[in-house]
């Protein structure tokens, strides 16, 4: 038993952001509120998508499934910080901290990749319209969608079982606002090397390669659209990716700086400011910018206020 207490911890204590009482206070509002709206933001792109018929197109469906992880990526996460921003003792079992690290690293995986065929189907719809029907059928939609949750689900699965077989001997803080992959491998008393290799091995397969694809999908889709003669039709063609390509920025931008170099030369405030950004903006603002920048979407928020303004005056006669 005494080789047990020295390589098995029953909970973490996650030193968070700040140990200022009133700091936390003023933390938790910004990050409920943030909370709601992407919760709120998220649902309602779903909900539109489903009861308006011109959304049911590759696209849309694709979309939904990217508003379904950010609901999940940030539900993994943000609960549990705002617990402890009003909590004295900061713990989480360490099933809880498992559980955590391999829902976010599932999640933020198949986000990944779910951008990536996003991406194809932009390249499609841009660069070969005439077929666009005929290539983004419904099976293919549905297996492209399937390999994304279930390629973030392996690797994640992997992730896990690896990094929590490391002895974390008597080291149970984690100077993080979650159980967050890097933070939760610094803790191990034995060399991590093969670790940030795996991590590392990870990054390539599940991150740069996604990201690679992406880039060039749109090579091909900007030498597309540079050669449409007609301004019209060029600034039509670039709306189409326009929303899509600003995700792509604010996500794949934020992983890479942070998971591709495990020495990375990043502070861990840096770090944890990295992950809130991803865990509550990235996913508040997807719904935005799909919202603001893409006319069909608009168009539907339009169609369906105006059915509830008609529904609301007829009950109110």
């Amino acid at each position: 038993m005494g080789t047990d207490n020295q390589t098995w911890v029953s909970d973490f204590i996650l030193l968070g952001l700040s140990s200022d009482w009133d700091t936390q206070v003023s933390l938790f509002v910004l990050f409920l509120v943030m909370y709601m709206v992407t919760m709120l933001g998220n649902c309602l792109i779903v909900l539109l998508i489903r009861l308006d018929n011109r959304l049911h197109t590759p696209m849309y469906f694709f979309l939904t499934n990217l508003s379904l992880v950010d609901v999940s990526y940030a539900t993994s996460i943000v609960p549990q910080l705002l617990a402890h921003f009003l909590a004295e003792h900061k713990s989480i079992p360490f099933p809880s901290c498992a559980a955590q690290l391999f829902f976010s690293l599932a999640l933020g995986g198949i986000e990944f990749v779910l951008l990536a065929v996003m991406a194809y189907d932009r390249y499609v719809a841009v660069c070969d319209p005439l077929r666009y029907s005929a290539i983004m059928h419904g099976a293919l939609c549905a297996r492209l969608a399937i390999t994304s949750w279930v390629s973030g689900s392996i690797n994640s699965l992997v992730q896990t079982a690896i990094t929590f077989q490391l002895p974390m001997c008597t080291n149970k803080f984690i100077d993080h606002i979650s159980c967050e992959l890097l933070a939760v491998v610094r803790l191990a008393c034995v060399d991590t090397s093969s670790n940030e290799a795996a991590i590392m091995v990870s990054s390539i397969v599940l991150l740069m390669t996604p990201f690679c694809l992406v880039l060039l999908s749109y090579i091909w889709i900007i030498s597309t659209i540079v050669k449409i003669q007609s301004t019209e039709g060029r600034k039509k063609a670039f709306h189409t990716c326009a929303s899509h390509l600003t995700v792509v920025a604010l996500c794949y931008g934020l992983a890479i700086f942070t998971y591709i170099q495990p020495h990375s030369s990043l502070s861990v405030l840096q770090e944890k400011l990295f992950s809130l950004f991803y865990a509550i903006l990235t996913p508040m603002l997807n719904p935005m910018i799909y919202s603001l920048r893409n006319k069909e979407v608009k168009g539907a928020w339009q169609k369906l206020l105006w059915k509830f303004s008609g529904l609301a005056s007829k009950l109110a006669t």
